[in-house]
């Protein structure tokens, strides 16, 4: 089936599928860790073009390709590389962009782990690492360096919920012939799709909204040409960051209800927000759903939806963090986001417990910072929960 002219929704159960031999209405598990060639010269053949044929799951599975052909339609891309986890897409990104005495620009808010290799592992093979505020164009203008090869944003942030102007700093990244990458977990497809607005890579953590039901840890890379594809795909497979055939049916499973999770989580979300923003123990609120939401103008310009995702800042700082956090009874308290369950954490205390409180502060992860991942529970029954735990602060 041609799914390119169809409706977000429709792609979401059809894109990526293609004519299985004995017409499964989804996409079977090849769960082999090898193919059989029907001879030498097809063997030969797949060698010479991954396109004629399957070899080695390490390398391509039909199940996997489902997957990668699928997201790589809904991000609008050239190719999809999925990965066995978000930081295997990240580290991968990293490997095949960045070389000795190259440096990378990005996002102080980023995911922790994101920043955390960078800074403590490539950096002993010479890579250089800034990070700033992308939210502000002109420190990306000035921070941006000859030998920055890539400019890494993630918009909106984690867990500052900031949003980075992804047309602009395409701009300016292709001026310096940079190449820009951003992280579209917080999002998905289903909210923005950065390679129309001016990307070169676009990565997920699976595990997050697509999948969407915490039970998957998985990560995908799309391109926005062949020739970076060529240079990501190879050094995924050399390195062994490749997906489980198992991995990609739960994904692909998971994908086809994007739409209808993100509505409810986002209606959800709003109701939270505003609920939060009147409550006399938070100090502020991040949301750009919410009226108040400084970076309103950009959220209208870049995104579809306003998400899932908040963070908001209690009064009493770091003890205060921890006491909502033993005292949540529906939400879950844990690390991870996307899912249909809601889950809450305090970085300060938790995630972001191992930068110091000056990295913390120039990344705008203050004491109290709470964040939220709202998921399709009633939202009400969040209200109630979150009013019980905030009696204890």
């Amino acid at each position: 089936m041609d799914t390119k002219n169809l409706n977000f929704d429709t792609k979401l159960i059809h894109a990526g599928h293609y004519d299985e031999a004995f017409g499964s209405a989804t996409v079977p598990i090849y769960q082999t860790s090898t193919f059989a060639f029907k001879n030498a010269e097809h063997g030969a053949r797949c060698f010479a073009d991954y396109d004629e044929g399957y070899i080695y799951t390490r390398i391509n599975n039909p199940t996997i390709q489902a997957l990668e052909n699928s997201i790589s339609e809904l991000e609008k891309g050239y190719g999809g590389i999925a990965t066995s986890s978000g930081m295997g897409a990240c580290t991968s990104i990293y490997m095949a962009l960045l070389d000795k005495d190259s440096h990378l620009l990005s996002t102080a808010s980023v995911y922790g782990t994101s920043r955390g290799v960078m800074e403590n592992h490539f950096s002993r093979f010479g890579v250089q690492s800034t990070y700033i505020d992308t939210s502000d164009l002109e420190l990306v203008k000035k921070s941006i360096r000859p030998d920055t090869r890539v400019l890494f944003i993630e918009t909106p942030s984690n867990p500052t919920i900031q949003l980075t102007d992804i047309k602009e700093c395409a701009k300016i990244a292709h001026d310096n012939g940079s190449i820009l990458v951003v992280d579209n977990t917080f999002s998905s497809p289903c909210l923005q799709n950065p390679l129309e607005m001016g990307a070169d890579v676009v990565f997920h953590s699976l595990t997050k909204f697509i999948n969407g039901h915490a039970d998957v840890v998985g990560g995908i890379i799309v391109t926005k040409t062949r020739e970076l594809y060529e240079m990501i795909r190879p050094l995924m497979i050399s390195m062994g960051c490749n997906m489980d055939p198992h991995q990609a049916y739960l994904v692909i499973r998971g994908i086809k209800t994007l739409g209808i999770r993100m509505e409810r989580s986002q209606q959800n979300a709003m109701k939270i927000a505003e609920w939060l923003e009147k409550n006399p123990k938070v100090d502020w609120i991040k949301y750009p759903g919410l009226k108040s939401y400084r970076q309103q103008e950009l959220f209208r310009k870049q995104m579809k939806g306003p998400g899932a995702m908040m963070s908001f800042e209690l009064k009493g700082g770091i003890e205060a963090g921890r006491q909502l956090m033993n005292n949540v009874r529906v939400a879950t308290l844990a690390v991870s986001l996307g899912g249909v369950e809601t889950l809450i954490q305090h970085p300060a205390s938790m995630t972001h417990s191992g930068f110091s409180k000056e990295d913390r502060e120039k990344a705008g992860i203050t004491d109290g910072l709470v964040r939220y991942s709202v998921g399709i529970e009633d939202a009400d029954d969040l209200i109630r929960d979150l009013e019980q735990a905030f009696e204890s602060i």
